[in-house]
C-alpha cells in the first residue's frame, strides 16, 4: 500500500511535464554539442594567439575526448550513490567552471587542464542526463521524450560552425566558453525545480581496479579512432588501438571476479539491450563516418568551398529533425521490430548512394537523398535509444545508461576511423595522394556495408518487444475489437 502512494503522485507529476524534462536533459546536451563543434572553427585563431602550430591546437579536442571516456563508465555508480538530479545538476556545474577556465587559460597547458574538467562535466551530463529521463517519464511518453534528445545531436553542427565563425570574427574566440554560462546557469534552476531525486542501490565497491583499466582502454581508443583521421598519424593511431584493446582484455578478465564491474557486461544477457547495443553500434558506424566523409567529399570531390559544403550537409540535421514528431506515430502502428528492419535498410542504403554522388548531379537531388536518409536513421537511433531500457530493471537503470553511452560515443569515434581507413586504403590502392570520388565511393560503401549487418540483429528483437513503451499491442487489441 504504501508503495502505491508513494508510486502514484510521480506517475501524475511526470506525464505532464515530459517535455520540460526532455528539454532540460537536451539543453544540456545541446550546450556540450555546440561547444564541440564551435571549438573546431576557432582552433587557428587559438594557435594564434597561443602561438603555437594549429595542429598542436587538436589537443584541446582529444584532451576533452581522454575525459569523457574515463569518466562516463563512472557515472552510473555516482547517481545511484548521490542522487541522479544531484549528479546531473553537478555535472552542469563542473562543466560550466571548466568553460570559465578555458575562457581564462593564458596557455594551451592550462587550456588542456580546463578541457580535462570540462569532459569530467560532459560525461557526467550524457548517460545522467537519460538517466535523469529514464526515471522521470512514464513508459507511454518514453518514444516521445527520447526523440527530443536527438535535438542536441542535430541543431548542435548546424548552430555551431556560424556561431563560432561570429565570435571568431567579431567578438573573441573566448566567447566560445562564456555562453556555456548563463544556458548552465538556468539548466541547474530548472533542474532543481522539475526533476526528482532518485537513488540507486549500492551493489557492492567501487570498482576501483576496473575504473583504471576501463579509462586506459577506452582513452586509447578513443584517442586512436579519432587520430586515424588525422594524416600522418597512422602508426600512432594504430599503437594507441592496441594499447586499449589490450587494457580492455584485461579489464573483461577483471570484471568476471568483480561483484560490481564498472562496467556491467552481464548486461549483455538482456535481450533487448543486447541486441540494442550491438545492432545500434554497427549502425552507429555509418552515423560516425559521414560527418567526416561528406564534408570532405564536397570539398575535395567537387571542389566546393567549406560554406558551401556546409548549407548541403545541413540536410542531414533537417530530415533528422523532421522525423521527431512522427516517432510514436509509426512505432505505434509498426511496432520496434518491423520500425527497426524497414527503417534500418532505407536510411544505411540512402547513405550508400552518397557513393554515387558526382559533381553532375543536381544538388536538389543531392540534398533530398540526404533529407531523406537522415529521416530514416534518426528513427533508427530514436528506437534503438528506446527498446534498449525495456527489460532493464530499476535496480540496474543507472548501469545500463552508462554502459550504453560509453559504447555510443566508442562507435561513433570508430566510425571516423572506418571511414578514414578506407579512404586512405583505396588511396594507397590507386597510388594516389589526393582522393578522387572513386576513393570516397570505396568508403562509403565499405561503412553501409558494415551497418547494413545490424538488419540481422534487428530481426532478432521480439516481434512484442517495447509494446507497452510503442502502443502497439493497444493498437493491435483496437483494431481487433474493430473487427
Amino acid at each position: 500500500m504504501s508503495d502505491q502512494i508513494y508510486q502514484a503522485p510521480m506517475v501524475r507529476r511526470a506525464a505532464p511535464n515530459f517535455r520540460v524534462i526532455a528539454m532540460i536533459v537536451a539543453s544540456a546536451m545541446l550546450m556540450e554539442n555546440i561547444d564541440a563543434t564551435v571549438l573546431a572553427t576557432a582552433l587557428p585563431t587559438m594557435a594564434r594567439d597561443f602561438a603555437v602550430s594549429a595542429p598542436a591546437m587538436s589537443i584541446a579536442l582529444t584532451s576533452y575526448l581522454l575525459s569523457l571516456a574515463i569518466f562516463i563508465p563512472a557515472s552510473g555508480r555516482m547517481a545511484d550513490s548521490f542522487g541522479s538530479r544531484t549528479v546531473f545538476r553537478a555535472a552542469i556545474a563542473v562543466f560550466v567552471i571548466g568553460s570559465i577556465l578555458c575562457a581564462l587559460a593564458p596557455t594551451l597547458s592550462f587550456l588542456v587542464l580546463a578541457r580535462l574538467l570540462q569532459g569530467l562535466g560532459g560525461a557526467m551530463m550524457m548517460p545522467v542526463g537519460r538517466l535523469v529521463l529514464m526515471r522521470s517519464v512514464a513508459r507511454k511518453d518514453m518514444v516521445s521524450a527520447m526523440s527530443w534528445l536527438l535535438v542536441p545531436a542535430l541543431i548542435g553542427p548546424i548552430v555551431g560552425p556560424p556561431l563560432g565563425g561570429f565570435f571568431v570574427t567579431y567578438l573573441d574566440w573566448r566567447w566560445i566558453f562564456y555562453i556555456n554560462v548563463p544556458i548552465g546557469i538556468i539548466g541547474m534552476i530548472f533542474v532543481s525545480i522539475y526533476i526528482d531525486e532518485v537513488k540507486g542501490k549500492a551493489s557492492g565497491p567501487f570498482d576501483t581496479i576496473g575504473f583504471v583499466l576501463s579509462g586506459l582502454s577506452l582513452g586509447s581508443l578513443l584517442f586512436g579512432f579519432e587520430m586515424s583521421s588525422h594524416e600522418g598519424e597512422g602508426a600512432f593511431s594504430l599503437f594507441l588501438i592496441a594499447v586499449g584493446l589490450i587494457f580492455g582484455i584485461a579489464y573483461l578478465r577483471h570484471a568476471r571476479r568483480h561483484p560490481s564491474p564498472i562496467m556491467d557486461f552481464s548486461l549483455m544477457k538482456v535481450p533487448s539491450f543486447g541486441t540494442s547495443v550491438i545492432a545500434g553500434s554497427l549502425t552507429r558506424i555509418t552515423q560516425g563516418a559521414q560527418p567526416f566523409l561528406l564534408p570532405l567529399l564536397f570539398q575535395i570531390g567537387f571542389g566546393l568551398s567549406a560554406a558551401a559544403a556546409g548549407q548541403i550537409v545541413i540536410a542531414t540535421a533537417l530530415g533528422a529533425l523532421a522525423m521527431k514528431p512522427m516517432a510514436k506515430f509509426v512505432f505505434s502502428r509498426l511496432g520496434f521490430r518491423r520500425s527497426l528492419v524497414l527503417n534500418g535498410i532505407l536510411g544505411t542504403v540512402g547513405y550508400g548512394l552518397c557513393a554515387a554522388f558526382r559533381p553532375d548531379w543536381p544538388m536538389p537531388l543531392i540534398f533530398i537523398v540526404l533529407i531523406l536518409s537522415a529521416f530514416f536513421l534518426s528513427f533508427q537511433f530514436t528506437a534503438y535509444n528506446t527498446i534498449a531500457y525495456d527489460q532493464i530493471d530499476k535496480e540496474r537503470m543507472s548501469s545500463a545508461t552508462s554502459f550504453y553511452t560509453t559504447f555510443q560515443q566508442l562507435m561513433l569515434s570508430l566510425g571516423i576511423c572506418i571511414g578514414a581507413l578506407a579512404l586512405h586504403g583505396s588511396m594507397a590502392f590507386n597510388n594516389v595522394e589526393t582522393p578522387s570520388l572513386g576513393d570516397f565511393s570505396t568508403a562509403f560503401i565499405v561503412v553501409t556495408l558494415i551497418s547494413i549487418t545490424a538488419t540481422f540483429w534487428n530481426l532478432r528483437f521480439s516481434p512484442t518487444a517495447g509494446e507497452e513503451i510503442s502502443g502497439y499491442r493497444a493498437r493491435q487489441k483496437k483494431d481487433a475489437v474493430k473487427g
